[in-house]
């Protein structure tokens, strides 16, 4: 029985993205026998608007889909802070006090997620009144984990390779977890067995993969699927003001009927997909 989830974050609307990929899961969960969670990440701070869960909510009844609801990231803080403990004491993560614009004036190297970072604060001592993030040593979390691998229903047995994105923040600075930790640990929370998210998170893959490794949790499949773009060709995006579901439910629009339409890649006018 597959186990899918669909798992946004409240801080902006839900866009036709966002209904292409509930589509996804919900109905990889139905032809599986399975079942189609909803998991709202809501610990993103000040950036969080909890009103924006019930939106949620109306919008995916609105396009006809069925879920099973599990608990926020909200509720989950102690089981974050027991992760990063235990990563802690082992050796594997250490502070970082660098802000982004310190990382930006070091031109490091772009990978995958965007600017890898270089280590700076690596094997240094910080002053402890400075507000830390804590990062994952990753070629001693490599050594520590071996040899990894894991599967893509799409691009099928992928060879996890972490270094790519380097010493990833674990714990942010104004955050109880960053989206690594917490969607890795909410997953083997909530069973599910069939990770299912657009491709632009591929890359996150491999460092979930050494997460689950280190901490001992399930190895899920994934299913990365194509992603929505504009007529410019960029992927739709809540800071980019793309239309939300919500202007389209009220307005009168016809949820099922869109939904459909989305199933069989046939997309507004300017909308196309990426191949998978």
């Amino acid at each position: 029985m597959a186990v899918t989830r669909f798992a946004p974050s409240p801080n902006g609307p839900l866009h036709l993205g966002h209904a292409y990929s509930a589509i996804v899961a919900h109905d990889l969960a139905k032809e599986r026998d399975g079942k189609f969670l909803l998991r709202v990440e809501d610990i993103d701070g000040a950036r969080s608007r909890p009103e924006l869960g019930d939106e949620f909510r109306r919008d995916l009844e609105w396009l006809g889909l069925e879920w099973d609801e599990v608990p926020a990231q909200s509720t989950r803080l102690e089981s974050y802070d027991e992760a990063a403990r235990e990563l802690l004491e082992a050796g594997l993560l250490y502070p970082c006090t660098c802000t982004r614009a310190e990382i930006e004036a070091l031109k490091p190297r772009l990978g995958p997620e965007g600017l890898v970072y270089p280590g700076t604060c690596k094997g240094r001592l910080l002053d402890p009144a400075k507000p830390a993030a804590l990062r994952l040593d990753v070629d001693c979390a490599m050594a520590h984990a071996g040899d990894l691998d894991w599967e893509d229903e799409l691009a099928g047995r992928m060879t996890a390779d972490p270094r790519e994105a380097g010493d990833v923040v674990i714990v942010r600075k104004d955050a109880p977890a960053s989206y690594h930790l917490a969607a890795t640990l909410d997953d083997a929370a909530d069973g599910v067995t069939l990770v299912t998210r657009g491709q632009d998170l591929f890359p996150a893959t491999h460092i979930h993969r050494l997460l689950q490794a280190l901490l001992g949790l399930p190895v899920p499949r994934w299913h990365h699927h194509g992603l929505l773009m504009d007529e410019s060709g960029k992927k739709l995006a809540k800071r980019r003001g793309s239309p939300s579901l919500a202007d389209r439910r009220t307005g009168g629009e016809d949820g099922p009927l869109l939904a459909e339409q989305l199933r069989l890649h046939r997309f507004p006018a300017g909308i196309s997909l990426t191949s998978t």
